[in-house]
């Protein structure tokens, strides 16, 4: 017979190499964003993206929900945090050169990330449900999903258009 001791250290064990597992996968992800990140701004991407857009003549909150249709692509087919560690080094200086909070952003950008990984087709996040319910078709648990998706749009857009709701406590407590 196996002692109790010995059953929790294997699964102190087994803990400890799943979070480093997973750690080495984040970090591994964070190390070539860094990268392709360093790449990105010595190639001067982001300031000739700034240059193209105002050249375009379009108002800025197309340009925002432009970039919100992006993240909610890209969310169908990249992980969130691979996503923003993207991403951002692109989309910030250009938020920032169209006169927006960066802090709003910020909001905005996980918002946007959160509601991307329940997008169909590909919805990451609604395969993790599945995972956990496999009795559960993948057709009734995106149906499930389809009133939560749309509250997530409609508060996206009221923070997209009413600002002062997402920056009220920041403001508040700075």
């Amino acid at each position: 017979m196996i002692s109790p001791d010995l059953v929790r250290l294997r699964l102190i064990f087994f803990a400890l190499a799943e979070a480093a597992e997973t750690t080495a996968m984040i970090f591994t992800i964070a190390f070539g964003a860094l990268i392709l990140n360093n790449f990105i701004n010595v190639a001067g991407m982001p300031d000739a993206i700034v240059a193209f857009i105002q050249s375009l003549d379009i108002s800025p909150i197309h340009v925002i929900l432009v970039v919100l249709l992006i993240y909610i692509l890209l969310g169908t087919i990249i992980e969130g945090l691979a996503m923003i560690f993207l991403t951002v080094p692109i989309f910030v200086p250009l938020v920032d050169a169209l006169g927006f909070d960066l802090i709003w952003f910020g909001i905005v950008m996980v918002m946007v990330v959160e509601i991307s990984l329940i997008t169909p087709p590909i919805g990451l996040n609604v395969f993790v449900i599945k995972s956990m319910m496999p009795d559960v078709p993948l057709g009734k648990i995106f149906k499930g999903i389809v009133p939560f998706f749309g509250a997530d749009i409609v508060r996206l857009l009221l923070v997209v258009f009413l600002p002062g709701l997402a920056l009220w406590l920041p403001r508040a407590l700075s």
